[in-house]
């Protein structure tokens, strides 16, 4: 995956070049993104940004709305790479700054906007958890996952969803929990974000 070493000599060049504060994406410690999110912010004082999704799970007591990262394992910060470096690496449920060698990519501030816009003020975006006939979905978990659909028709039962699927050269209907599926539009911008981490 990604490596976390330290800087050596030979680094300074790139270093020296990005002392201004720019976007970069931080690999953060399993299912501790809101902890590294709030140490960055009220310890360091620096600029973070946690997308999140909102949305209801089946769990064993039934339906239930929870919160998770857009992009586990991941959240945005802006800082001067050059004074900040250690810091950063070392912050509390940061695992370390994505990084390539002794290149660390900036995220483009266009980026974070378009984030910023589809998740709103609050960092949440709240996935309805209901489809409509003829709503364009993506299969999130279980055996179909990766795959798109269109939603055919929305059952009674609890939570059910029919959808048409392009599956082995052929168009086939299954039926999924709703809680399994995303829209379109939730897909597109979890992996527009994905591409540049």
């Amino acid at each position: 995956m990604f490596s976390v070493a330290q800087p050596e000599i030979g680094d300074e060049v790139e270093l020296r070049a990005s002392a201004q504060p720019e976007w970069y994406c931080l690999r953060t410690h399993p299912k501790h993104e809101h902890i590294a999110a709030a140490h960055l912010r009220q310890d360091y004082g620096l600029e973070a940004f946690l997308p999140r999704v909102r949305f209801r799970r089946s769990t064993r007591f039934g339906p239930a709305w929870v919160s998770e990262a857009l992009f586990p394992g991941y959240l945005f910060a802006r800082f001067a790479l050059a004074g900040w470096l250690r810091r950063v690496q070392h912050a509390r449920g940061v695992a370390g700054i994505v990084h390539f060698g002794t290149h660390w990519p900036i995220v483009p501030a266009e980026i974070i906007a378009e984030l910023r816009a589809a998740v709103g003020t609050e960092e949440v975006r709240v996935i309805a958890s209901s489809f409509a006939a003829g709503d364009s979905v993506c299969v999130a978990s279980g055996p179909f996952e990766g795959l798109q659909a269109l939603v055919t028709r929305v059952m009674p039962g609890p939570q059910r969803v029919a959808v048409l699927l392009d599956f082995l050269g052929r168009q086939t209907t299954v039926e999924l929990s709703s809680a399994q599926l995303l829209p379109m539009d939730e897909q597109v911008h979890r992996k527009r974000a994905c591409a540049v981490c």
